[in-house]
């Protein structure tokens, strides 16, 4: 890693004669480290842009970071407590110049952390959500959007955090299910105290801020209530009984209690009726004044208990049921959200999601899986307005002044110096911050320092991909295509790649409190990056989450010492045949049909693999890779010219330069973006070197003309023999070191011929010492056989096993394998297990029953073959 930063390959340059590829990396939080999903999210954007970077694109993979504003607050604000301090105690510059101190201490861990894991970012180019000209970005587009009247203040229900003192977005608070309670509380008439109306609330608490009832107008049960009053319990307000269309005739009672400053719903019925909005929960989540003096301080949810039992003592309540419901938590501290009306800012969505709905339709933008496409159609057809403003120091501050002389509101990207009505230099600034997203939704073109018309910006955008997470769909990348073409008219990338989520093994989301997180930083320590980017890629099925464990690592690293092992292996029959034979001219030799077959395999892969990258199906490229590489190439083509590299040293090194290590290298041109360091490594060792770094190579592409059907079905003919052969020699009980005869009948001339000429193949590869192949062969005694199409394989047993002690194995094994099937069969046949049984403990047995009858089939077979 540090000799690619020290040449300075990570660099994306404006280069006129070079396409530029871009990838805007998904900033981090400055209080994050790096968890599984980072670690996904940057392999697969590493992936890419290698990919992209060895086929001499000018590939910029923008990094960065976001400032976080409530999560890095927090931060300092524990960090001041430990120190006997606190922010209102500092100020807010104060307090702010503590959080910068903070941020260049500890803000760039997760930075050293991407780079561990070999991420070939542009760090050169880092970019920081408050950075001056971030801030520029973002005053720029707060006005812009403010003068054209598309940004508001106003009082409205806001989702409220009572533990971050702040407002968030829908976004941010997103639904949890809740087993809770239904309460069913009476409601007396005005007219007549004996009678009530009776309604169903989940949150009583809230009832202290009623102002009125509602019905239905439809609903029969209640006609000739409406326009007339009831009385609220405990504090005894007078409560109109008003009719609106909003009601479900079919929860609860049909008629429900209205808090217009505590619910959303309740909001816009209180504003159709002009009813009075009376407050009783503030912004810490304790009962106001207006809850009154019984309740008045309390925590909201103590208040509910405390209310539930003075409304039993006093007989307001009908029943309680118990009910399962969906309440808004906070997206970070999962506190529950309290609705509370507010003084907040507000961004116009709408008229920015017109545009982004329709290039999505005309496929102008392309979703990877394409079933987030809908969610993403869904949730912008159906947009509110976007809540802006956080009530937080940290973050960027709404360019906002307020004359105290006038009451002028000035928004302006630089101080006032005066109000522009009466010219007044009395001015404050507004106190709230700016919604993180805010700043990350201009991400792809404020990070090319737009608004400036900077060549950067003219050459990188458009962006080609973004590679997120489903979580941050709406946050982030559905914002980012509104944001784009607005400001920059144009769309801010063409794909988008969503990546699955990371869980468990048993499916559970990898949390802190859960105890169920992996540190990739500990697994790259214990199985290495390479083997860690590999197990992720392969694991990363399109459309579904990956369950992850550490065990999983294995497979990467497995992999790993199977290259690194074939290499070793290359490498040292290199230097045995150079001291052979020193001068290449000498060396003789010609190209063998395995030469061939492992050339037409090669460029094979490698089309599969270019053609999955294109359409974006990672875990198939990387799929083949690993086939290729594992099968094709380590278990089948090294075996396959051992002979030569053994016993016809001249045709060996022939085959190992013209064929074996070029093959070897091209492949790891093939696996780098995947694997970067394993394979950096190796092709620095493979010669001709013909440049500084893989990463720079420029692989071409693969040639169909050397795709050799001819050759890949003469090979495939040799493995099927080879496979039966050694299937016979281990069901047979055949030790390893003994010598098998082969004969095989053919009766199809074409596969006879193939066979015939390749029988050194058998020879290596299936233990055989004597061969035969010919068109009429009788069966052997005592041979254990395999029938392939157009032919039959014959293996004599005789002086290979002891053939008495086989029968009795075998008729042991038979016995056994009868009473096992006996006894499933019986079961399986039995009413009451059926009926009683789970299905999948049924199907489980059936299963059972299926591998048992195939496996005596066999045994039966090979008994016959002795018995012959």
């Amino acid at each position: 890693y540090g000799f690619w930063m020290e040449k300075g390959f990570f660099h994306a340059p404006i280069d006129g004669s070079k396409k530029p590829y871009t990838i805007m990396m998904p900033p981090p939080n400055v209080t994050g480290i790096l968890h599984m999903g980072h670690a996904l999210q940057s392999t697969i954007q590493d992936l890419l842009i290698r990919y992209h970077r060895m086929r001499g694109h000018s590939a910029l993979w923008m990094p960065g970071m976001d400032h976080a504003g409530i999560a890095t607050q927090n931060v300092v604000e524990k960090k001041l407590r430990n120190e006997d301090t606190s922010r209102e105690e500092l100020g807010r510059d104060k307090f702010i110049e503590e959080v910068w101190k903070w941020k260049e201490k500890h803000g760039n861990i997760i930075s050293s952390q991407q780079q561990k894991l070999g991420s070939s970012c542009d760090w050169k180019r880092e970019r920081f959500t408050m950075d001056e000209g971030l801030s520029k970005a973002v005053k720029k587009v707060f006005v812009s959007l403010y003068e054209k009247d598309m940004i508001y203040r106003g009082k409205y229900i806001v989702n409220w955090c009572p533990h971050h003192q702040t407002a968030l977005s829908d976004e941010e608070a997103p639904f949890k299910e809740c087993n809770s309670n239904l309460w069913f509380i009476k409601y007396p008439l005005e007219e007549n105290s004996n009678k009530s109306i009776i309604v169903a609330t989940t949150r009583p608490e809230t009832m202290l801020g009623d102002t009125a009832v509602a019905v239905n107008p439809k609903d029969k049960r209640y006609k000739d209530l409406i326009g007339k009053h009831a009385v609220l319990p405990i504090l005894g307000r007078k409560l109109k009984i008003i009719a609106d269309d909003h009601i479900d005739k079919k929860f609860g009672t049909g008629a429900v209690k209205v808090t217009p400053a505590h619910d959303p719903n309740d909001f816009i019925i209180g504003n159709r009726h002009d009813l009075e909005r009376v407050a009783v929960i503030d912004e810490r989540g304790n009962m106001t004044e207006e809850a009154g003096e019984l309740f008045q301080g309390m925590e909201r949810f103590e208040c509910r208990k405390k209310l539930v039992d003075e409304l039993e003592k006093q007989g307001y309540i009908e029943k309680i049921e118990d009910y399962e419901h969906s309440v808004r938590h906070c997206y970070r501290c999962s506190s529950v959200i309290e609705p509370i009306l507010s003084d907040q800012w507000f961004l116009k969505m709408k008229p920015l999601a017109e545009k982004a709905v329709d290039v999505v339709r005309k496929r102008k933008i392309t979703f990877f899986p394409e079933k987030w496409e809908k969610d993403y159609l869904f949730w912008m057809e159906n947009i509110r307005d976007w809540c802006i403003s956080r009530q937080l120091w940290w973050g960027h501050r709404i360019p906002v002044w307020y004359c105290n002389e006038c009451g002028e509101v000035i928004a302006s990207m630089e101080e006032p110096s005066e109000c522009t009505n009466c010219s007044s230099g009395n001015l404050r600034q507004d106190e709230d911050v700016l919604d993180t997203w805010f700043s990350s939704w201009l991400w792809p073109f404020s990070t090319l320092d737009w608004p400036d018309e900077t060549p950067e910006l003219k050459y990188f955008y458009p962006t080609d991909v973004l590679v997120s997470g489903y979580d941050i769909l709406f946050f982030w990348i559905a914002r980012m295509i509104m944001a784009g073409l607005w400001f920059m008219e144009e769309i801010p990338y063409s794909k988008v790649y969503i990546t699955p989520m990371i869980k468990d093994e048993e499916g559970r989301i990898m949390s802190k409190s859960l105890g169920n997180s992996i540190n990739p930083i500990e697994m790259i320590e214990k199985y290495g990056a390479d083997s860690v980017r590999f197990s992720l890629v392969s694991l990363t099925t399109e459309g579904q989450d990956i369950k992850l464990s550490p065990f999983k690592f294995e497979l990467g690293r497995n992999f790993s010492n199977k290259i690194w092992n074939a290499f070793r292996f290359l490498k040292m029959k290199e230097s045995e045949l150079q001291e052979q034979f020193g001068d290449e001219e000498a060396v003789k030799g010609k190209e063998d049909l395995s030469d061939r077959w492992i050339i037409s395999r090669l460029h094979s892969t490698w089309k599969k693999c270019d053609d999955s990258l294109k359409n974006y199906k990672l875990n198939e490229a990387l799929n083949a890779i690993y086939e290729f590489l594992w099968h094709d190439y380590c278990d089948w083509y090294v075996e396959l010219i051992k002979n030569r590299l053994y016993d016809e040293p001249e045709e060996g090194r022939y085959a190992l330069e013209r064929t074996a290590m070029p093959v070897f290298k091209k492949t790891m041109e093939l696996l780098h973006p995947f694997m970067p360091f394993i394979t950096e490594e190796i092709w620095q060792n493979i010669p001709p070197v013909t440049g500084d770094s893989i990463m720079i190579t420029m692989p071409g592409e693969p040639d169909e003309k050397l795709i050799d059907t001819k050759s890949e079905k003469e090979i495939d003919l040799i493995q099927k023999i080879v496979y039966s052969v050694r299937n016979i020699r281990g069901e047979m009980n055949v030790p390893p070191s003994k010598k098998a005869n082969l004969i095989i009948k053919c009766t199809d001339k074409q596969k006879l011929k193939i066979i015939t000429a390749h029988e050194t193949y058998f020879r290596t590869l299936a233990g055989i010492s004597e061969f035969k192949a010919a068109e009429n062969i009788e069966k052997p005694g005592q041979s254990a056989s395999a029938v392939l199409s157009g032919m039959e394989i014959f293996i004599p047993l005789v002086g290979l096993i002891d053939i008495d002690n086989e029968r009795s194995r075998l008729g042991k094994e038979i016995d056994r394998l009868e009473k096992h099937i006996g006894g499933l069969s019986r079961k399986l046949s039995n009413r009451d297990f059926l009926e009683k049984a789970k299905k999948e403990i049924v199907e489980k047995e059936r299963m059972k029953l299926d591998t048992f009858s195939t496996n005596l089939e066999k045994l039966k077979d090979n008994l016959n073959s002795l018995e012959e």
